[in-house]
């Protein structure tokens, strides 16, 4: 059975509080229970994990890796727009990575057009609200599925 792992960053843990105009009313929980109900139908095991700190972050990708897990799916938040470590990260791990954004980064602000994350990635998934990431638990679990 694939493991899949959901890695939100800074202030995803404020969901349903913060911005409810960008990031809708949902919480990180109720993101977390849609996606474990649809890692039951797909047959993998879940996981996920939120820090608001670019160490942790990091910890977590490295050990990834070593703890036998076959996707990830990444919100990196605002690191995505300037992290070159988190992207770091992400490239030297042989673990397939999906980013995740529940707003569209291309149509706000134009500091968060630019993810310096994104080409280390499977790819990038933004714009369709929490939808996004049952879309990228499908593709990443589709990805692990063929590594194995």
């Amino acid at each position: 059975m694939e493991k899949i792992l959901l890695i939100n960053g800074p202030n995803l843990n404020r969901l349903g509080k913060r911005e409810p105009a960008h990031y809708g009313s949902s919480t990180l929980a109720d993101v977390e229970a849609i996606l474990q109900q649809q890692a039951e139908g797909l047959q993998v095991e879940f996981t996920s994990f939120q820090s608001n700190h670019e160490g942790a972050i990091i910890d977590k990708l490295h050990w990834s890796e070593d703890h036998g897990i076959d996707g990830i799916i990444i919100n990196p938040g605002a690191f995505t727009h300037y992290s070159y470590a988190i992207r770091d990260a992400i490239a030297g791990i042989d673990v397939p990575v999906v980013e995740v954004h529940i707003s569209n980064i291309h149509a706000r602000e134009s500091f968060r057009h630019e993810s310096v994350t994104a080409p280390v990635t499977a790819g990038q998934i933004v714009g369709l609200g929490i939808h996004g990431y049952e879309l990228a638990l499908q593709a990443v679990t589709k990805i692990a599925k063929g590594r194995n």
